[in-house]
């Protein structure tokens, strides 16, 4: 929002929320009526320029996600990336109506072609008009853009909408169109210009329409992208080139320097007028220089859901910047989720996800291209722990300090909890680490204080293990309700601490401490007030109203974590699981060895570390889910 707020700032249909889309629904079931239901002595008066509007505003929409995509992976990567500075959640939850505008348009376009008898029956292609529509946008408008972009630098204007815009410091595609309304009133009557000259001329065609909107399209994403992209030798060979098309480190500076290249896409009217920021060519050949960055600490996670495609930092912003959920129109996308997973499957390798840094220390996550699903087919583990295995060499050649496995990718049934590379490997620099010890310091913190008994359900793992030595050394008693798991559990205890655990009857316990494989049933033998402490990577599902679900094992990270816009699966904002910090804290710490396999570290050590950090508890955060108890 501008520090000033004018009139029309707000979207007209804001008040509609999600269902804004709405607003067209009423002429793309108009123009698709017409077209397919004329009766057959009227099927002559069938306009293809009508229908093809709604795909027109679609392929829009794709190609702002593809530029959105691509900029955050390239970002993350690191080579030719323009700016470091950060971006937060702040700056997603102001852009994440970065469709209205073409909804905007989209309602011009429809009221336009209902108005006027020129738009109707275009031809497909007409060459005079696409270059009378160039030729109208290299003049008039590229000029009168840039005096209305002075103009809104004046700081009445800029108080009262162009602020708004230049919040983002740091830029993504997506920015390039986030003003307030008046402010799109205002560009959508200048970029109309060649449009309406063109229909009124009756040069006009589909092709010059359409190619004239993506071109602007193209433009603005690749302007406000994060990294450089338009190579040298463009502007070597065609030296008058520089003065016809920006690049996104030109632009990028009038979002840093603020009074300098106020140019729309072509900045001859900087040089004209002698706004041009004089280090724009030095850092055009400083940004393209810059090579991928190498950072301190890898967290390789993988895919879960087949809609967790969305809600990846590099797939939807707005989705990626809240707890995953499913949402009701996921099964609308089903065609895209399906190609997603297909090539995903074709793919199958480990690709850059995000970038962090926490205090000097650079931290990136990578995923592997697989699904949860695929960790649990047998068929699927080799190929699993190559991807795996190919990430850690590739990791150690560049010299990265610490590999952190998240979510199954540290499965005992997998590879050992990461040991088997480490015995294929052992020449290994970079230290594996499967974050168990804070894991498992995380949920010893979590129970309540005076708790006497705890029940302990779920798979057995490396966590629910050390879990249960550490309760029963610390005089609580542990109680699990399946014969096998007592006499797996009483083979690790030490015979002093094996006096605490017991075979038990009995849901007495208003404390569970649950790992994977908790059936809906058992929760629902729980008494009423029961706290579900998960041990686990993934958390179980919810059967009880009357009940308190903790998260997974996780914590509150520090602000000095910087470039968080993106929520860690279903955590909420700002917070991290366990085995994710659990790598953060070896690097910060300089520890020397592997975590991994049985290998435990001091749990009181660990945790000490990670308040020393910065990182505090989650147990504030816990969801009661819905009723009073």
């Amino acid at each position: 929002m501008a520090s000033k707020p004018g009139i029309l700032t707000e979207w007209p249909w804001t008040w509609l929320g999600n269902f804004k889309y709405l607003v067209l629904a009423p002429f793309v079931c108009h123009s698709t009526y017409t077209f397919f239901m004329s009766k057959d002595g009227e099927r002559q008066k069938r306009d293809i320029v009508y229908i093809i509007i709604f795909p027109l505003l679609l392929s829009r929409m794709i190609h702002n996600q593809i530029w959105i995509s691509i900029s955050r992976y390239r970002t993350a990567k690191g080579n030719n990336r323009i700016v470091d500075k950060s971006i937060e959640f702040d700056q997603v939850d102001r852009e994440s109506n970065w469709d209205d505008q073409i909804i905007f348009n989209g309602l011009l376009y429809y009221i336009g072609y209902l108005m006027l008898e020129q738009a109707h029956h275009m031809p497909l292609w007409r060459i005079d008009g696409i270059i009378i529509i160039a030729l109208i946008h290299m003049g008039p408008v590229e000029f009168l853009y840039y005096w209305l972009h002075r103009a809104l630098h004046h700081h009445f204007l800029y108080s009262r909408y162009h602020s708004h815009h230049h919040s983002s410091i740091v830029t993504e595609p997506i920015t390039s169109v986030i003003h307030p309304f008046a402010e799109h009133l205002s560009y959508f009557t200048l970029f109309s210009i060649p449009l309406f000259t063109a229909l009124f001329t009756r040069t006009a065609s589909i092709a010059s329409f359409g190619f004239y909107v993506t071109y602007i399209d193209f433009m603005n994403n690749m302007g406000h992208c994060n990294f450089e992209l338009i190579p040298k030798w463009m502007f070597t060979i065609f030296p008058p080139l520089k003065y016809l098309m920006y690049t996104p480190s030109y632009h990028s500076l009038h979002h840093t320097q603020f009074r300098t290249n106020y140019s729309l896409f072509m900045p001859m009217y900087d040089y004209i007028y002698d706004t041009l920021d004089k280090s724009s060519d030095t850092l055009y050949e400083k940004s393209l220089e810059r090579e991928a960055e190498v950072p301190d600490v890898v967290h390789l996670t993988h895919l879960t859901t087949p809609e967790s495609i969305y809600h990846l930092r590099l797939g939807f912003a707005s989705l990626a910047s809240k707890p995953h959920t499913s949402k009701w129109y996921f099964w609308l996308m089903w065609p895209v989720t399906l190609w997603s997973i297909m090539i995903t499957w074709i793919y199958g390798r480990t690709f850059v996800v995000e970038r962090n840094m926490f205090k000097n220390i650079k931290l990136q996550t990578w995923a592997i291209a697989k699904y949860r699903v695929q960790y649990f087919m047998k068929w699927q583990r080799e190929s699993i722990n190559n991807l795996i295995e190919e990430a850690i060499m590739e990791a150690d050649q560049k010299g990265i300090k610490v590999l952190s496995l998240g979510l199954l990718n540290q499965a005992k049934k997998l590879n050992c909890n990461g040991e088997l590379y480490v015995r294929r490997h052992p020449e290994l620099k970079v230290k594996v680490v499967d974050g168990s010890s804070l894991a498992v310091a995380v949920v010893l913190n979590s129970i309540p204080k005076g708790t006497s008994q705890v029940v302990l359900r779920g798979r057995l793992s490396k966590v629910a293990y050390s879990i249960a030595l550490a309760l029963c050394q610390g005089g609580i008693q542990v109680a699990t309700l399946d014969e096998e798991e007592y006499k797996r559990l009483n083979a690790k205890l030490t015979p002093e601490a094996a006096t605490n655990l017991v075979l038990s009857k009995s849901y007495v316990s208003k404390t569970w401490l649950v790992g994977d494989g908790l059936s809906e049933e058992e929760q629902l033998k729980a008494e009423k007030g029961t706290l579900f402490i998960p041990y686990s990577q993934f958390p179980p599902r919810k059967a009880r109203k009357d009940c308190f679900y903790f998260s997974t094992p996780a914590m509150v990270t520090p602000k000095h974590l910087e470039n968080v816009d993106s929520c860690e699966n279903w955590l909420p904002r700002r917070v991290m699981s366990a085995w994710r910090i659990g790598g953060i804290l070896h690097a910060l710490e300089g520890w020397k060895e592997h975590e991994c396999g049985n290998m435990m570290f001091d749990i009181d050590k660990v945790w000490k570390a990670s308040l020393d950090h910065g990182f505090r508890p989650l147990t504030s955060m816990v969801t009661a889910t819905e009723s009073k108890i």
